[in-house]
């Protein structure tokens, strides 16, 4: 099963920051496949459900607690 998402759930990944458009479902026995179009430069790009977090959403008390993947981000001085 497809289920294309309108809007559209905010996620970190291990490779940045997107935007999920569609969750692919392939049953009880295997993981849902997460299709993320990356914020940094517009690449689609598949993950396994156990690779996703959904970022912070205070109005719904989603992720209060900030968690995410350490990217190596780059500190401006």
């Amino acid at each position: 099963m497809i289920l294309q998402l309108s809007p559209t759930i905010l996620v970190d990944t291990p490779i940045g920051r997107g935007h999920t458009i569609f969750i692919i479902d392939y049953g009880m026995h295997q993981n849902s496949c997460w299709v993320v179009t990356m914020e940094k430069n517009g690449i689609v790009k598949h993950f396994d459900s156990n690779d996703i977090i959904v970022c912070t959403n205070f109005t719904f008390h989603i992720n209060e607690e900030k968690n995410c993947f350490n990217h190596n981000l780059e500190i401006k001085k």
